[in-house]
C-alpha cells in the first residue's frame, strides 16, 4: 500500500491490462489527477477515493482493454441510451 493511503481509499493492483499497455495508462490516470504508481516491478497501482476516480479508471482501461468491435458496441449504446429526468422533491 502507498505510504500516505488514507484509510478510506480503495487502493487496487491493474491487472487486466497487457504490461506493454500500463505506462500509457498510468500516464493517462495521472493527467487525470488519479493517485496511482509504478513499482519497478511493473505492476500499476491505483488509489480510488472518489466514485468519479472509479468511472474514469474503468473508462480508461476499458480503451486498452477491450477490442475496436467491443468499443463501437459500447458507443453506440451510449448513442442510444435515454436519459430521463427526474423531478426535484
Amino acid at each position: 500500500m502507498y505510504e500516505s493511503t488514507p484509510p478510506d481509499t480503495f487502493v487496487s493492483q491493474v491487472a487486466k491490462i497487457h504490461r506493454g499497455d500500463r505506462w500509457s495508462v498510468y500516464r493517462r490516470l495521472q493527467e487525470l489527477n488519479i493517485p496511482c504508481w509504478c513499482p519497478e516491478d511493473g505492476t500499476l497501482w491505483i488509489e480510488i477515493d472518489r466514485c468519479i476516480h472509479a468511472i474514469l479508471l474503468r473508462s480508461t482501461i476499458q480503451q486498452f482493454a477491450s477490442t475496436r468491435s467491443e468499443l463501437t458496441q459500447w458507443l453506440e449504446r451510449c448513442y442510444s441510451t435515454e436519459v430521463f429526468s427526474i423531478p426535484n422533491n
